[in-house]
């Protein structure tokens, strides 16, 4: 686990068709090459710059730091190290092949490394250096080369290696499947710069300015843009080269796959109960290899409580070690908001760590501790967020960094494969499932119609469409609720300047940003294949999982207390093995009791079934029949208490107008609409975005957006 920094020469930046993005037309890439923006360095002033930039990440890596820089001081790579596994010097990077002339550095964990280890020893003969599991990074690559060496990497991750030898130089840049681990990239005058986030770039002289189009467009949610004008994500599932010759070039390795919706599934129920229960158990079982001690992060739900439950049993009747600690009982980390704020679950919580025997930590997280923490947390999350549950996750990696407590287990990425939210719900009932064409919805169309108008109408109150009217480029939407639903995550339209609505026209429509971010190939699959609550969480998949939950709620919090999260759910022979099972098995239709009769359309369905019942022996009776509580944290704060005084004292008009892109007239109306007993969460949620944009403005000192500056110059 770590930070890390690269720089190498660019000359431009080219992408192949199998990958999507903003690009030009003729397979360029909208990057701009600053020609003459930095003269050439020496040796000791890039050594210099990667070490400042490398300093201004080194929360990811408190343990220490390395800089490397190639014999013709073109190419150097930095890296700070948060030591997890080998915690010898020996696990210091970056890290060099055993012939030297392989270089890299690397973030996250890869698992199932004692099987890869014998495999590139006894096989292949390659001789490593460390026990560390980073190293299997270069010696895959050295074996199989690029893309082979990630069929073999299993786990969170995102690397640069830098590839020295004879006519083979190139730098390879790659990143996990979901979008775990963080990987972004700017080209600045002749060389184009990788680290994991962005605020490294600034000790290289990168000057930031907003990319108004790519937020307020969405492109920053939806596609490979992030709230930086010229800085990019390198997509999940993507790698990437960098050559003097070529360039940048941008490839795919892995995505997401779903059956055919019109084939029937011959497995039986318990057959695939029986086939995620193993699947998940062996992904945790791998996740608890460390020389550190490990805990686990506990809410009120069943993700997090199955998580805690499967370590609790493997540790007590396999003694399987947790991390570095030879113990029986696993340590869980809890938020509690009050009982009174309507968002407490560590009531069901306390009661699932009694059931298991497990010690239990929770965190108050008062208004108070969320007004202080909300700056730094928008520092580190380098995007706006429009709840404060990101900030309390914030306050919670710290409170367990407190308890000596290194790597954390998660249920990030259950819903999203599960069918867990309410919004997949409508999409799930659009169309029957012929994979079980037996099941009572699959029959039973009238049945399934109506309760899918009730969906609709259910979920419709809790997003708010950006578009005024339906869009013809959106066909493969297929009348999708979806997009709307993801787009409903960002500011309205009267949050922007009225130079931004002008630029937009009256062609602005975010969900054509949302269909272009997906290739053809994808849109087909839409189409004509996969079932809509399959696509429905494809597009959530590509969108908030890897920009909201595994950032700002996942990486960006915990690794701002040098915390690592692990995240079982998306282990990818997990992933895949729920991806293909048909959709009725996720989201379950049980038809009410009698005294039930009346109901809502959602109350008639089981979300997450099949884990519910491959968790079955690992939870209580009381998870067991839950319903999904998302995370949310209060919206409703008193007026002239610590939140509101916060925002108050950030959202002057001086700091928003400074922005150059919001209209301060919005602000000034959320900021007295959003406190009180009458408080309107829409205008908190804007304030909320705003205060994350100025505080980004403030720390990165980002130049005030104009029409000349923007994306449409």
């Amino acid at each position: 686990m770590c930070g890390f920094l690269a720089s190498c020469p660019c000359p431009r930046l080219i992408q192949d068709e199998s990958s999507n993005g903003d690009t030009n037309g003729d397979g360029s890439h909208n990057v701009q090459n600053l020609k003459g923006a930095n003269e050439p360095w020496t040796r000791d002033e890039l050594r210099r710059r990667l070490q400042d930039g490398i300093d201004a990440i080194r929360h990811r890596g408190p343990d220490g730091s390395g800089v490397w820089v190639s014999e013709d001081d073109q190419v150097g790579l930095a890296h700070c190290r948060l030591s997890i596994n080998d915690l010898s010097p020996n696990g210091s990077q970056p890290l060099h092949s055993d012939d030297g002339q392989i270089h890299a550095v690397v973030n996250g964990e890869i698992y199932d490394q004692d099987r890869l280890r014998t495999d590139c020893t006894q096989h292949h003969g390659y001789r490593f250096s460390s026990a560390s599991d980073s190293e299997l990074v270069i010696a895959l690559y050295k074996i199989h080369g690029a893309p082979g060496l990630f069929e073999h990497l299993r786990g969170e991750f995102a690397f640069v290696l830098f590839d020295d030898r004879d006519g083979c130089r190139r730098m390879i840049g790659g990143r996990d499947r979901f979008g775990i681990k963080p990987l972004v990239y700017t080209i600045l005058g002749n060389r184009v710069l990788l680290a994991a986030e962005a605020k490294a770039f600034l000790a290289m002289g990168w000057q930031p300015e907003w990319d108004v189009r790519g937020i307020s467009d969405c492109g920053w949610l939806v596609d490979d843009s992030t709230i930086f004008k010229n800085v990019k994500k390198l997509m999940p599932g993507h790698w990437m080269t960098v050559t003097e010759e070529r360039g940048v070039e941008i490839h795919k390795y892995w995505d997401a796959e779903y059956p055919d919706k019109t084939k029937a599934d011959s497995r039986s129920v318990e057959e695939m109960v029986l086939g995620v229960r193993e699947r998940l158990v062996e992904s945790i079982r791998l996740r608890l290899r460390a020389d550190v001690p490990v805990g686990v992060y506990l809410s009120g739900g069943i993700d997090s409580s199955a998580v805690a439950g499967i370590v609790t049993e493997l540790s007590r009747k396999e003694h399987v070690r947790l991390g570095s600690e030879a113990v029986t009982k696993v340590s869980c980390f809890s938020i509690q908001f009050g009982e009174e704020s309507g968002y407490d679950e560590t009531a069901i919580a306390q009661r699932t760590a009694e059931w298991l025997g497990v010690e239990s930590y929770k965190l108050k997280v008062t208004e108070e501790m969320l007004a202080a923490s909300f700056a730094d947390a928008s520092f580190h999350f380098e995007h706006h967020h429009f709840d404060l549950n990101a900030v309390a996750k914030f306050a919670l990696s710290d409170f367990t960094q407190q308890h000596g407590v290194k790597v954390v287990l998660t249920g990030e990425g259950s819903d999203e494969h599960f069918c867990g939210y309410p919004s997949f719900a409508a999409e799930y009932l659009r169309e029957a499932d012929l994979a079980v064409p037996d099941s009572v919805l699959a029959r039973d169309a009238a049945l399934r119609d109506s309760l899918c108008e009730a969906a609709h109408v259910e979920t419709h109150a809790v997003w708010r469409s950006q578009a005024e009217s339906e869009t013809a480029g959106l066909g493969d939407a297929r009348g999708s609720s979806m997009p709307d639903g993801l787009l409903a995550w960002q500011p309205a339209k009267e949050v922007y300047a009225r130079w931004v609505r002008d630029q937009h026209g009256g062609e602005w429509d975010s969900r054509r940003t949302l269909v272009a971010a997906h290739s053809e190939e994808v849109r087909e699959k839409m189409r004509s294949r996969w079932h809509a609550g399959h696509s429905a969480m494809y597009l959530w998949n590509k969108s908030i999982m890897i920009n909201v939950i595994l950032a700002c709620l996942g990486d960006r919090t915990e690794m701002a207390h040098s915390i690592e999260g692990r995240t079982p759910f998306l282990d990818h022979e997990l992933v895949e093995y729920v991806n293909g099972l048909p959709p009725s098995v996720k989201l379950r239709y049980t038809p009410p009791r009698d005294e039930e009769a009346g109901g809502s359309a959602l109350s008639s369905l089981s979300e997450k079934w099949i884990l519910r019942e491959a968790a079955r022996p690992y939870i209580t009776d009381e998870l067991y029949g839950r319903k999904k509580v998302t995370f949310w944290a209060p919206t409703k704060w008193p007026k002239n208490g610590p939140l509101h005084g916060m925002f108050k004292k950030l959202l002057t008009r001086s700091a928003v107008e400074g922005l150059g892109f919001v209209d301060w007239a919005v602000i000034e109306a959320a900021l007295d609409a959003s406190f009180g007993d009458d408080a309107d969460a829409a205008s908190f949620r804007v304030l909320c975005y705003t205060g994350g944009w100025v505080t980004i403005s403030q720390r990165f000192d980002v130049k005030k957006a104009t029409i000349g500056s923007s994306a449409w110059a």
